[in-house]
């Protein structure tokens, strides 16, 4: 079995319903993916709105995913050709151990 890793996918809330549906669509179908509400900071506030800019928080929406590290090499690739956007970052991350409290 392929060691398993977790892809973090942070991207502007207006994304949402893209990245999520690119998810859903794609073939294979992935077992799930867990989708968070969170706020970011960085230099760039150039897409923030007014009220992000004073609070210097700008609103994403983050997805983890757990599978072999080839299926998320395969989900970056399928993504970058349905959401392409300099306004979505990633990254993957080992998984020492996953599972479910059974």
């Amino acid at each position: 079995m392929s060691s398993m890793h977790c892809l973090h996918l942070v991207f502007p809330a207006a994304l949402e319903e893209a990245v999520s549906a690119a998810l859903i669509e794609y073939q294979p179908p992935l077992p799930g993916f867990t989708l968070l509400k969170t706020e970011g900071h960085s230099n760039d506030f150039a897409t923030a709105s007014s009220q992000e800019r004073v609070r210097g928080r700008i609103a994403r929406r983050m997805i983890l995913m757990v599978q072999p590290i080839e299926t998320l090499n395969a989900v970056i690739t399928a993504l970058r050709q349905r959401v392409r956007s300099a306004h979505v970052v990633w990254w993957i991350s080992p998984i020492e151990r996953f599972g479910r409290l059974e």
